[in-house]
């Protein structure tokens, strides 16, 4: 049964999520301020995800993002951000302070819930086939459930959002994948120019933390990238 830390100031959605995600057969632990939910996570958690209202008074819901992956103990735990913001841009930033997704207020329930499932299988917080799990290419090897990355067994630390990024080049090796695919299936927004450069500074930032195997990430030109179908000879 997975853990899902929510905090949310407005009182009536707080126990609308508290309910639904409740009824779905998760753990939920409800709070109307930062400071409450960061103090169970660090004392308590940490969670299989938490879902975080952006707009807290008090300490908001970016703070407490920044905070859990400041930590040891929380760093690898998926976050949804809630909002009212509803341009592309303030998608972008809400991916770029780490989160694992973003939802518009207001919101479907039922989408959330799918939401949540998935962020949770990608987790492996939910049951997924062993098989499925580990992946390993050459020197680099990436076990998806503890979202984890190795390159030359060297441990490689990579946000949620680059470990996205590899994973879904990686899964589609050897195919290439438009800006705007990533942007989409990674990001999960619209094609902006500003967005564009998003994916180019995110890809340049991966293949500096992978090192040696930085180069499996081939740049085709005026379309986008793809990942080398076929390990070579080192």
């Amino acid at each position: 049964m997975a853990n899902i830390l929510i905090v949310e100031d407005e009182e009536d959605l707080l126990t609308t999520l508290e309910y639904n995600l409740k009824h779905e057969g998760y753990q939920v632990y409800p709070f109307q301020s930062g400071e409450e939910g960061l103090e169970w996570a660090m004392q308590q958690g940490p969670p299989d995800l938490a879902i975080l209202d952006i707009m807290l008074p008090g300490m908001s819901g970016i703070e407490v993002c920044h905070r859990l992956r400041s930590h040891e103990r929380t760093r690898n735990t998926p976050v949804l951000f809630l909002s009212a913001k509803s341009e592309d841009i303030d998608r972008v930033v809400g991916f770029e302070l780490g989160a694992d997704d973003y939802v518009v207020k207001p919101f479907n329930v039922r989408e959330l819930l799918l939401r949540v499932r998935a962020i949770l299988r990608r987790s492996g917080s939910q049951s997924q086939p062993a098989e499925e799990s580990l992946v390993v290419f050459d020197a680099l090897k990436m076990d998806r459930k503890r979202h984890q990355v190795w390159v030359d067994e060297q441990e490689t630390l990579l946000t949620s959002m680059e470990f996205k990024l590899l994973d879904l080049l990686l899964t589609h090796k050897g195919r290439v994948q438009s800006r705007d695919t990533l942007l989409t299936k990674v990001w999960n927004v619209q094609n902006t120019a500003i967005q564009t450069r998003t994916v180019d500074v995110h890809v340049k930032r991966l293949r500096e933390k992978l090192g040696v195997m930085g180069d499996a990430i081939e740049t085709v030109r005026n379309i986008g990238y793809r990942f080398r179908e076929h390990p070579q000879e080192r």
